[in-house]
């Protein structure tokens, strides 16, 4: 399927799959990622029109004022409203992503029709079996700041920790997925605007969660988890699902929280059956 390449006035660059005629999902991606981190999952949903922005701060996109949580609602509000669609669009967040579409759902629900989150990050990321790695993060991007611009970005995109984030996280045994995985983060990981929004998004996305906006979500959802993701369990996932008035959970086996590069055709199945 092809893609076409935009931008909005506010500096926001986006990129649209199939016809405007479809039925529109719009994604937003995860922390540290780009528009395409969700290409694959795009790809095969030829029945709709798929529209994918970098998030501001990250990939092309220009960086908000400032990257808390209510300026990141506000660009997605802005962002939705900029294409004046004739239907409410589904949306779907991914990780970080999925915390921005979730507190963008409770806040304006009249204006999409249904709300994915493909490994939302649902409990608390101080909490739980990670809550080391988060503090150790939390220190490394610390550092980052208080270092010459210059430098920090170096250290802030040393190969090693990249690699180590991606070991970590892949949980397939296929050779080709490994390396293809290694190789998108390798070249979209870093592509981060500056290091005050990194460490700003970074904040955000350790500081909420998608447990504090289910209760207020009223539009029918959907919770795409893999049963091995590290960053939120699935004991934790499948309380997260009775938190929200209406949803449903669909976990993908053998697989952690990088569906969207080692199972996106089940991830796109799943979310064709929830439409």
């Amino acid at each position: 399927m092809t893609t076409n390449k935009h931008i909005t006035a506010d500096g926001t660059h986006f990129w649209t799959y199939g016809k405007p005629t479809q039925p529109t999902i719009i994604m937003v991606h995860g922390f540290r990622g780009t528009h395409h981190g969700l290409d694959l999952i795009a790809q095969q949903l030829p029945g709709h029109y798929i529209i994918v922005p970098d998030v501001p701060g990250f990939g092309e996109s220009r960086p908000l004022k400032k990257h808390d949580i209510s300026h990141y609602v506000q660009w997605l509000h802005d962002f939705i409203t900029h294409h004046k669609l004739s239907q409410p669009p589904v949306l779907l967040g991914h990780s970080f992503g999925s915390i921005i579409s979730a507190a963008y759902a409770a806040k304006y629900p009249k204006t999409i029709s249904k709300l994915i989150l493909v490994n939302p990050i649902g409990a608390p990321a101080l909490e739980g079996p990670r809550a080391l790695l988060t503090k150790l993060a939390l220190f490394y991007y610390w550092s980052g700041r208080k270092l010459p611009e210059k430098t920090a970005r170096k250290w802030l995109s040393l190969k090693p920790a990249v690699a180590m984030v991606t070991i970590t996280m892949t949980k397939s045994r296929d050779k080709h997925i490994r390396k293809y995985v290694h190789s998108q983060h390798f070249q979209y990981f870093s592509l981060f605007h500056d290091l005050q929004s990194l460490s700003e998004s970074f904040s955000t996305s350790v500081n909420h969660n998608v447990r504090e906006f289910a209760h207020g979500i009223t539009v029918p959802t959907l919770l795409v988890v893999g049963e091995k993701d590290d960053i939120t369990p699935l004991a934790k996932q499948q309380e997260l699902v009775r938190l929200f008035p209406n949803a449903q959970l669909h976990m993908i086996k053998s697989v952690g929280h990088l569906t969207h590069y080692e199972t996106p055709d089940q991830v796109a199945a799943s979310i064709e059956d929830f439409i």
